[in-house]
């Protein structure tokens, strides 16, 4: 049985428009200068009925590109050589991680070296395509990034702390000796691995510019979303990837670590300057922006009146990484001429964008965080954000109540917005007067500190077609659940996800769009771009779920015990045998066995299967029609931005295998019998 029924298949001719596209059409050149020269297949065509075109898996091991160069001599010369290489690319804007791997190939081509020196070379490239500004970085601005591998294992007295290692410098390692020195400087220092903190600490305004030290596999992961966000980074490559006493060439550390070369002109043009805003406008504006009214001071936050508007700007104001706001920010910023994006320099005033675009942006996360506290009721998930669930800590009722709250303050925080005088290149119009076009001119300076009633109007549709449409994908999903089939096809799943996860995106780009101007020629792109992104985006979540989740507290396979219809789950039982479906159909229904052997059980049917890797497909297909979609964008800006996003969104950051994480049934203890002579 399906659950496609009716309502759910109905077209929506913005979002399927694309398809009616002929497909023998030539196609633009694509980012980066790769040949655009494919097809436009169905999403959930299988790949051997279809033909995709050849790319590199999504996880596809890469542990034999990672070598670092045996001698100290070769390490040199490579390194000389990215010097001159690096000397002749552009420099006036960040470059990403596809990028980089090219001219790392590039690179060891005209060495003739073997490509298992490739992630070597690319760090070596990244290095000096952004010294300049990393030396021109003042100290107090900079952060040393330090793994905790290189202290000694035996017996460090240092102890882990939310940030990582806390040195005690004991000086039975070398860890001590650059934290002393770096510190003495005014360096930021951390001993840890990862990029999630590392974005933290460079998002939240702290630094401007990373020196790490790690081996390739984590310098890939963690330097990739500095290298995106547009922070000058230098990176000093452990020689092997052993978590073990490992090693390091320490004068390469030494080359830079006291270097100070300031130059004329030190801004930046990643997208941090952005997400730096996204942030302040709610760990600094945010009582500004939305002024409380019945939680004003403690004693009246305690009482009952009180409690549920401090619990709901708690909720909003805390947790999350603030991306939906971040994408409406950028837009705006992208269809005004890119201001604060082009003209970053933490040693100036940060850029502010204008409250009235600011309270949409975070109309859309009270949007997001009302969505969020109902689906934890709804799924009776128990952690969120790395604390526990609403529901959980006040109870049902008082959880739904402060989702409905939420709600509200998306309206409210939208109806701020419009209303009073409208001042585009400093005239001052009335609200609701003519409009300017920047989308036509970069260089246009339209600033409304109000909105009108018109792109008030389209902002609050989009965002409310945004809600029916999640609500319409929850709800499919629940009464998937009242009647569970696994007879549930990947249309059924992709269609889930389009409603899902697809219109939060399209409501924040859209409105960022629409605040600068006119959108018609951006009216079939945003649905079209945000469908495959968010679809990408659910079906990498999908994946991340049998790794488990450290930031929720999740552990693997929690879709399958929770009976979730996933895309994973159908592509399965598309594929499985008769045999195969009755395994299937005890894993999932057979509540008498551990949950462990349960899922160990199908984790080795979906290898059978190759599920997973048909997963990593169509998430290569998302990236693959989204990026085509982008390519076709005049505007420089725009264009870049939405690069942006699929690079961001669809980030692979798990390096290794789903399966591998799984949990282990717990083993059982035979004895054995004991012979004697």
């Amino acid at each position: 049985m399906s659950i496609a029924t009716t309502p759910l298949h109905e077209t929506d001719e913005r979002l399927e428009h694309h398809h009616a596209v002929d497909q023998d059409a030539p196609m633009p050149e694509r980012r980066n200068g790769e040949a655009a020269a494919r097809r436009r297949v169905s999403d959930i065509q299988d790949d051997d009925d279809e033909p995709m075109p050849k790319r590199k898996k999504i996880r596809s091991s890469t542990s034999h590109l990672k070598i670092v160069p045996e001698t100290l001599e070769l390490r040199e010369l490579v390194k000389a050589k990215a010097q001159q290489f690096a000397e002749k690319l552009d420099h006036s804007k960040p470059f990403n991680k596809s990028q980089l791997q090219v001219w790392a190939m590039q690179l060891l081509g005209e060495m003739s070296l073997p490509e298992k020196y490739s992630g070597f070379a690319a760090v070596m490239i990244g290095n000096f395509f952004w010294r300049r500004q990393f030396l021109a970085t003042p100290f107090e601005r900079r952060m040393l990034l330090l793994p905790h591998c290189l202290k000694h294992a035996e017996g460090c007295p240092a102890e882990y702390t939310e940030f990582g290692l806390d040195c005690e410098r004991c000086g039975a390692c070398t860890i001590a000796d650059y934290k002393v020195k770096a510190e003495q400087l005014g360096y930021k220092v951390l001993v840890a691995e990862g990029s999630p903190i590392v974005l933290k600490i460079i998002v939240g305004g702290y630094v401007d510019a990373v020196l790490g030290v790690a081996c390739l596999n984590v310098l890939e992961k963690a330097i990739d979303k500095v290298l995106i966000a547009g922070v000058p980074s230098y990176a000093v490559p452990l020689h092997s990837g052993d978590c073990h006493n490992t090693s390091l060439d320490e004068s390469w550390i030494w080359e830079v670590l006291d270097k100070y070369e300031p130059i004329p002109d030190a801004r930046l043009t990643g997208y941090v300057s952005i997400m730096r805003a996204a942030n302040r406008l709610f760990d600094e504006h945010f009582d500004r922006l939305l002024p409380p009214v019945r939680s004003k001071t403690p004693e009246a936050a305690a009482t009952p009146l009180g409690k549920t508007e401090d619990i709901s700007y708690d909720w909003l104001r805390n947790g999350g990484k603030r991306f939906r706001p971040f994408i409406t920010l950028a837009a705006y910023d992208a269809a005004t001429g890119g201001s604060c994006l082009k003209n970053f320099d933490s040693n100036t005033q940060p850029f502010e964008f204008p409250d009235s675009v600011a309270r949409v942006a975070m109309s859309i996360e009270a949007f997001h965080k009302a969505s969020l506290v109902h689906d934890d009721i709804e799924d009776d998930d128990l952690f969120r954000y790395g604390r526990e669930t609403l529901h959980r800590t006040h109870g049902l009722g008082p959880a739904i109540n402060v989702g409905d709250h939420l709600i509200g303050l998306g309206y409210k925080l939208i109806a701020a917005s419009r209303g009073g005088p409208r001042f585009v290149s400093g005239t001052a119009l009335a609200a609701g007067d003519g409009e300017s076009s920047p989308h036509d001119s970069p260089a246009a300076s339209a600033v409304p500190l109000s909105l009108s009633a018109d792109i008030s109007c389209d902002v609050l549709e989009r965002m409310a077609a945004a809600h029916i449409k999640l609500c319409d994908g929850q709800g499919a999903e629940m009464f998937w659940q009242q009647n569970p089939t696994l007879d549930f096809t990947p249309l059924d799943a992709l269609q889930i996800y389009a409603l899902k996860t697809s219109p939060a995106f399209e409501a924040a780009l859209y409105a960022g769009l629409r605040m600068a101007g006119p959108i018609e020629k951006y009216e079939h792109l945003v649905p079209q771009f945000c469908r495959h992104v968010g679809i990408g985006f659910q079906i990498l979540n999908d994946l991340k779920d049998w790794n488990g989740d450290n930031d929720n507290k999740m552990v693997a396979g929690q879709d399958a015990l929770a009976l979730r219809p996933t895309l994973i789950m159908s592509l399965a039982w598309q594929a499985a045998s008769a045999e195969q479906r009755q395994l299937m159909q005890s894993c999932y229904f057979d509540r008498e066995e551990q949950d462990a052997i349960r899922l160990a059980r199908l984790r080795r049917l979906y290898e059978e299967l190759g599920v997973f890797n048909k997963a990593e497909r169509l998430i290569e297909k998302s990236r693959d029609r989204a990026e085509l979609l982008a390519d076709d964008v005049e505007s420089e800006e725009i264009r870049q931005l939405l690069y942006f996003l699929v690079d961001t969104v669809l980030a692979d950051e798990q390096d290794k295998d789903p399966r591998d994480s799984m949990p282990k049934p717990s083993p059982m203890l035979v004895p054995l019998p004991v012979t004697t002579a």
